[in-house]
């Protein structure tokens, strides 16, 4: 009896084994993400002004600009330095004219 305890420990111990490795194969495994980042700031600067640049990165993207009463939003549409293929805008308020 002593002999046969310890060989049947050492079993159950490999069918738990090979039953969490089976397991483990089964699962699927995770899929990797491929969405666009979210809208993110990063600071930089502007004609020797510090600036935060927005890189919007979907087109279903919405940014809400606020201005100080008196001043409305305002953007300039150019083409990016380096990268004729590209534009960038310049958000800015400026007066309502009121």
């Amino acid at each position: 009896m002593r002999q046969l305890f310890p060989r049947v420990s050492v079993m159950i111990a490999m069918v738990t084994a090979l039953v969490l490795v089976g397991l483990s194969l089964l699962r699927p495994a995770p899929a990797l993400s491929t969405a666009a980042e979210a809208p993110r700031l990063v600071p930089a600067i502007l004609n020797g002004n510090p600036v935060s640049v927005l890189y919007v990165t979907r087109s279903s993207d919405t940014v809400l600009a606020r201005c100080y009463p008196g001043f409305e939003p305002s953007m300039t549409v150019r083409t990016m330095s380096g990268n004729a293929g590209q534009k960038e805008g310049v958000l800015t308020c400026v007066s309502s004219g009121q």
